[in-house]
């Protein structure tokens, strides 16, 4: 038995949108041996348990089906570690910009 969870919670849902086999002929093979696969989040719409059948809502309205698989997903995405050189840049062309010195 699944965890249940209340019409209305942000979720996370699974689909295969394509099996392998059936991606476009231009995809290079390695990409061709694996189903392409959806991960979206939004608003369940009915009660439900995780694993089941849903249809979510997303942010943006639209209608999205697929295997309840999480219950208030996190971001998990980053930018990555910092570019020291990269931090100085910012400061160096405001500086140009204001006349201050070169860049």
């Amino acid at each position: 038995m699944g965890e249940k969870v209340r019409r209305g919670t942000w979720v996370q849902i699974h689909r295969v949108v394509l099996e392998p086999g059936a991606r476009a002929p231009q995809v290079p093979p390695e990409t061709q041996e694996v189903p392409l696969e959806l991960r979206q989040k939004g608003f369940l719409l009915t009660h439900a348990e995780v694993g089941d059948e849903v249809a979510i809502r997303t942010v943006i309205g639209r209608e999205v089906t697929g295997r309840l698989v999480a219950v208030n997903p996190p971001y998990e995405h980053d930018f990555g570690r910092p570019v020291p050189e990269l931090l100085e840049v910012g400061p160096e062309v405001r500086g140009f910009l204001k006349g201050g010195g070169e860049c």
